[in-house]
């Protein structure tokens, strides 16, 4: 028989829930194989190695353990199916076995099968028999049973009684299969020929080979006291709730004795067949025969109880009845349900597909019936379901789950059974959820201005673009880049720096306003995560003008420290144009608003006058006097702060006949003896010629500027229609006369030609600053 114990025993089949089922013989080495897991659950050697099977819970990994390729249930500690399920002849021990990728869960029960490795054995030796010589022949006296800690075949099977006259032995089988043996006597009894019998009782179980056991039963004859105590019934059954409170009466015995005296009182007590652990449940009043509770009642440890009460009689000797009290107890809805989590994925990924499995649970109730019914059911304010199996379920998704609007939920599942009144359990199970990259960064805004004085020191701070990601980690870790590789020729990074942690936007250089006004740059800002998304955003750098050029007199245009000489003819009214100074500012805006004024110097500034914003100097009194020579100093002055400024010393003086002032300029000219008489004549053509030219071009300038919406593309009229004139014009962009426009001064004597002022028509001629064009005008 012990060579048996490493023998392999094993049994399978399948069940119609599709659970596999195997057993096992108790006391099996470590090791020993119980059933090929993976080939019954149909995984292949690929599939087993990729999705790892392991066993789901405490209890199964005590008993069990998967074989070294995982995919063999084997005996992991010899297992005592007597120390685990006692009498009961069904031992069945539940293994959870758990596969991933994807997950799921298999139910296997593993039968533990009886060893006959117990023989029958009686309690110690007790009190003598006593039975009255009167007792009649067919009557019964209870004996102790044999205890075999093994079931089935292997417990107790038979009673031998040895050989004697006066006894024999009946075994009653009782409810549960027990075997209960009774001497039976045959003979009557004569206490004066045989006071005492000594009997040997054997005791044999089933199993092979068969294992016994013997008890010595010393009968004692008693003289006559020939009436025994007498129970109504053989057996009365008794229902009860669980948890009936302790000292609660549950049933009175009532037994008769019709002898008189001593021989007829009455003591009850348990029989030799009501176990420590029941008496400890309940109590008997042997005076009354009231049965009342005495411990704590639970209908989850046993369903039913059997008393076994002897009624015993005071007389000499004492005679006995029996009787057999079958307590029922009914279950009470006294335990709420449990709910036990079997496995659980988190965090989750935000992207995890719909009805995908995150969790596994499975509720138990103690309670039986409606009142171990249970439902599980989860809060409805989550993405997540629950899908039952019997008393598992999978914890699944049943939406799109997105970790910016929630990252973590707190899932309540609540199991409630079907008792009257219902008892329910609350578990809260917590899920993070895990970022992926979904999101890409945005700026706060899309464009951004920002405006930079020109001249500025290089590494000055533009501006600082911000964007958010509402990722987290390396999803939302920003680094921000300029876009772009070249603005008109020239390398975006030698214009404009990005800090790519900060996103501060630095000037890489200087900028000059006459040069570059304004240019975008696009700033572009990438996440790190995989794959990396990005966004946009545009920079638009305004340069601003400041007063970093002085005004420059373009005519009369003299040597730097020279004076220009300028002759007139007398007499000269007041009003007289004499001459007229034009200047240029490379500003812009109010740098380059121009004014024009006479430095007065004692007795010189009576006479002359300088138009403010026209530069024209005029006589501002008569002149009669020849001969007479007048300095003035003209001063050209920004309107910039600080303005800067510009000046001209102007030397005019005045001849007294014109005549001699006209052959004084001739003699300057190239004379030709062939053409000297018709140079006269060639001067006079050529003055008229040029009013009437002058005439016509005025009359045109002013009808265009009179015409809304149209200007011409020229230094001349682009100041007039208050429009921005073109880089491609005679002005640069910034209204300045392109150098090539140059001013001739040619002197005859009556004859000057000076740049003059353009002024436009009608009420453009007051404009709130002074024009910066120049023209050309013809004076006498």
């Amino acid at each position: 028989l012990l060579g048996l114990r490493g023998w392999l025993l094993l049994s399978l089949w399948v069940s119609v829930a599709g659970q596999l089922h195997y057993s096992v013989m108790e006391e099996s080495d470590p090791g020993t194989v119980v059933g090929k897991v993976a080939q019954d659950l149909g995984l292949t050697a690929a599939a087993l190695s990729r999705r790892r099977l392991q066993l789901g819970s405490e209890e199964s990994k005590r008993f069990f353990a998967l074989g070294p390729a995982g995919g063999t249930l084997l005996v992991n500690e010899k297992i005592d199916r007597e120390a685990l399920c006692g009498a009961s002849e069904a031992c069945v021990l539940p293994v959870q076995v758990v596969i991933e990728q994807p997950l799921e869960l298999f139910h296997l029960e593993v039968e533990v099968r009886d060893l006959n490795d117990n023989a029958p054995g009686f309690p110690a030796p007790g009190p003598a028999l006593r039975i009255a010589e009167s007792a009649p022949v067919g009557s019964r006296f209870p004996l102790e049973s044999a205890h075999d800690a093994d079931v089935g075949t292997n417990a107790v099977s038979a009673y031998q009684l040895g050989p004697n006259p006066h006894f024999s032995l009946n075994v009653r089988n009782v409810k549960g299969g027990k075997l209960l043996p009774e001497l039976v006597l045959e003979q009557p009894l004569d206490r004066e020929r045989q006071a005492e019998h000594r009997l040997v009782l054997t005791a044999r179980d089933g199993g092979s080979p068969v294992l016994s056991g013997t008890a010595q039963i010393t009968v004692v004859v008693l003289d006559s006291n020939d009436n025994e105590p007498a129970f109504d019934l053989p057996v009365y059954k008794v229902s009860f709730l669980e948890n009936t409170p302790v000292g609660a009466l549950l049933f009175s015995l009532n037994a008769t004795d019709p002898d008189a005296g001593s021989n007829g009182e009455i003591q009850y007590s348990f029989g030799i067949h009501t176990p420590e652990s029941i008496q400890k449940l309940f109590g008997l009043d042997p005076h009354t025969g009231e049965i009342h509770v005495k411990g704590a009642v639970d209908f989850e440890e046993a369903h039913s109880y059997e008393l076994h009460i002897r009624a015993r009689d005071k007389g000499i000797p004492q005679l006995e009845g029996h009787c057999v009290i079958q307590l029922e107890v009914e279950d009470e809805n006294d335990h709420p349900p449990e709910v036990l989590l079997t496995s659980l994925v988190s965090p989750v990924p935000e992207n995890t597909p719909l009805d995908t499995v995150v969790g596994l649970f499975s509720v138990r109730d103690q309670d039986s019936g409606a009142n171990g019914k249970v439902h599980l059911q989860i809060s409805p304010d989550v993405p997540f379901k629950i899908k039952s199996f019997e008393n598992h379920y999978s914890l699944m998704t049943r939406k799109q789950l997105d970790r910016e609007a929630v990252s973590q939920y707190a899932i309540t599942l609540t199991a409630r059974d079907s008792g009257s009144p219902p008892l329910s359990t609350n578990v809260t199970v917590v899920l993070n959820i895990s970022d992926v990259n979904d999101n890409a960064p945005r700026f706060t805004q899309q464009a951004y201005n920002t405006f930079l004085k020109e001249n500025n020191p290089p590494g000055s701070l533009l501006c600082t673009v911000a964007a958010s990601d509402p990722d987290e980690g390396d999803n939302a870790r920003l680094t921000y880049s300029v876009m772009g590789s070249q603005f008109q020729g020239a390398p975006i990074s030698s214009l404009v720096y990005v800090n790519p942690e900060s996103g501060d936007l630095y000037a890489q250089h200087s900028f000059d306003y006459e040069r570059l006004q304004v240019f975008q740059v696009a700033v572009e800002v990438k996440d790190a995560g995989f794959p990396p998304l990005s966004s946009t955003a545009t920079l638009h750098l305004f340069v601003l003008d400041q007063n970093d050029n002085a005004p420059v007199i373009v005519h009369p245009q003299v040597p730097k420290g020279s004076s220009f000489h300028q002759s007139v003819l007398l007499p000269m009214d007041p009003g007289h144009l004499v001459t007229k100074v034009v200047a240029v500012d490379a500003d812009s805006g109010h740098n380059a608003w121009l004014s024009y004024r006479l430095l007065q110097e004692p007795g010189e500034a009576a006479a002359f006058k300088v138009e403010r914003h026209s530069g024209e100097i005029r006589v501002s009194r008569a002149l009669r006097e020849p001969g007479m020579s007048h300095r003035l100093v003209v001063e050209v002055q920004d309107n910039g702060v600080p303005s800067l400024s510009a000046s001209l010393v102007l030397v005019i003086s005045a001849e007294d006949s014109a005549a001699q002032d006209f052959s004084r300029s001739l003699d300057h000219l190239p004379r030709s003896p062939s053409r000297a008489p018709n140079l006269t004549l060639f001067l006079v053509i050529s003055l008229v010629a040029i009013s009437l030219v002058s005439c016509v071009m005025l009359a045109a300038v002013g009808a265009r500027c009179l015409r809304p919406g149209l200007c011409m593309p020229s230094w001349l009229t682009s100041r007039c229609c208050n429009r921005r004139p073109d880089r491609k014009s005679t002005l640069n962009f910034c209204g300045r006369p392109s150098p090539e426009v140059g001013v001739r001064e040619r002197q005859s004597g009556s004859l000057v030609a000076l740049p003059a002022h353009c002024r436009p028509g009608g009420n453009a001629g007051r404009a709130r600053g002074p024009a910066r064009g120049a023209g050309v005008c013809l004076s006498f």
